[in-house]
């Protein structure tokens, strides 16, 4: 039988995606970049189109070498190197370097490291898309075209070693002109006032606030305006003017993309960005599962689009019905175009199978694997979900032509 060669990014995700093909298949891990510009030099030609310089980065020699071996025993070669510009980016890379012009080389990508997934990438297999890979090449150019320049005033001026590019340089001035929004602003003085209230016969107390003076909107700017309000209030009772009791809804939230995710993980899990990253591939990559081996757990984690498959989409509405019950069964609510350009190449960050609850996987995650999962479990499963209802009670209270209120 014909050999295939599959070229992966990392060994885990060679581990996991070797259980799902074949021993037809061979799966090996280019361990992301295998070329990249000089770091001693430019490695732009400026002059003659920006053309740029690739060398082999150092200590990949030995592993190109190991991919040269194994691409000449196999009848063809797929790259499956991750489903973004970096990932296209490495399989051009990897074709120039392992010389595939000569070889049957084709380009997979999948969005789940999942059997279904991986078996209808390789039906669905395609060149290089040099869109892509020119798109990656324009970034990396513009990082030294502006990095290049810049970093060394950084070192000689603050420190050495301090990286300064198209992000980094952007940022800042964003920084400085917030600082100047800062530095202008002018302070204007306000009070508030807020009455602790209890009703007759009812220990319960609750706050109401001034909302209303018989001048009009409570604007308080001064201590002896606030004086002259609780000198008018000075042994008043409040009496109720009206109770209104009203429904409100609060729509599901949108599944995360990578900032959310990144935010989220921050403000719940105390994770830094890195952190929330690193354990966020682990999950993409495959953990063991008893019963079913290295299965990817959750989608690919760098994406800006809340787009959810149709498959996934059912499967989560079919599962909160089971569980939940139909009344907790979403209209699931499209994104408002608000003018900004995405991407929308993947879906939105979600379990790779919505039936593999948090509570199942505990014992064979590590805590923070298990937290950061138990995140994106929720947060893709209250997306599903219907509005949130809530009944509230609004209470006007007056007392000499001053208007409080309570929710």
């Amino acid at each position: 039988m014909a050999k295939n060669l599959v070229i992966v990014e990392s060994p885990a995700k060679a581990k996991t995606i070797k259980k799902f093909l074949g021993s037809n298949y061979e799966v090996v891990a280019s361990n992301g970049h295998v070329r990249d510009f000089p770091k001693s030099q430019m490695g732009i030609d400026v002059e003659h189109d920006f053309e740029p310089k690739y060398i082999t980065i150092r200590g990949k020699g030995e592993l190109l070498a190991t991919l040269r071996r194994e691409v000449k025993k196999a009848d063809k070669v797929y790259l499956a190197t991750d489903p973004d510009r970096e990932g296209e980016a490495i399989s051009w890379h990897l074709s120039k370097a392992l010389k595939l012009e000569d070889k049957k080389y084709k380009r997979i990508t999948f969005n789940e490291i999942t059997k279904n997934a991986v078996k209808g990438s390789l039906k669905a297999a395609r060149d290089i898309d040099m869109d892509l890979v020119d798109a990656q090449q324009a970034r990396r150019t513009l990082d030294r075209l502006v990095g290049y320049e810049i970093s060394p005033v950084l070192w000689a001026k603050i420190k050495r070693g301090l990286s300064a590019g198209r992000v980094q340089s952007v940022a800042l001035r964003l920084i400085c002109d917030r600082e100047e929004e800062i530095n202008n602003f002018v302070p204007d003085e306000y009070w508030t006032l807020e009455a602790r209230l209890k009703a007759s016969g009812n220990n319960k107390a609750f706050i109401a606030k001034l909302q209303r003076t018989p001048e009009g909107k409570a604007e308080i700017h001064s201590k002896e305006e606030m004086q002259k309000i609780l000198k008018d209030l000075a042994g008043e009772k409040l009496t109720v003017k009206e109770i209104k009791k009203t429904t409100r809804t609060k729509k599901p939230p949108f599944p995360f993309i990578t900032s959310t995710l990144q935010q989220e993980a921050a403000k719940k899990l105390n994770f830094a960005t890195g952190k929330t990253m690193r354990i966020a591939q682990q999950l993409y990559e495959g953990i063991d599962v008893k019963g079913r081996g290295t299965v990817g757990l959750i989608t690919y984690l760098r994406t800006d689009s809340v787009r959810i498959s149709d498959e996934a989409n059912n499967a989560a509405l079919a599962y909160i019905e089971e569980k939940y019950g139909k009344n907790y069964v979403g209209k699931v609510i499209k994104p408002a175009d608000n003018g900004k350009k995405i991407q929308d190449a993947h879906e939105a960050i979600r379990p790779t199978d919505v039936t593999l609850s948090p509570v199942i996987l505990k014992e064979q995650l590590t805590r923070d694997q298990f937290r950061l999962y138990q995140l994106i479990y929720n947060r893709f499963l209250a997306s599903r979900m219907e509005a949130a209802s809530y009944e509230s009670e609004t209470i006007k209270l007056t007392a000499q032509n001053y208007e409080f209120g309570a929710t």
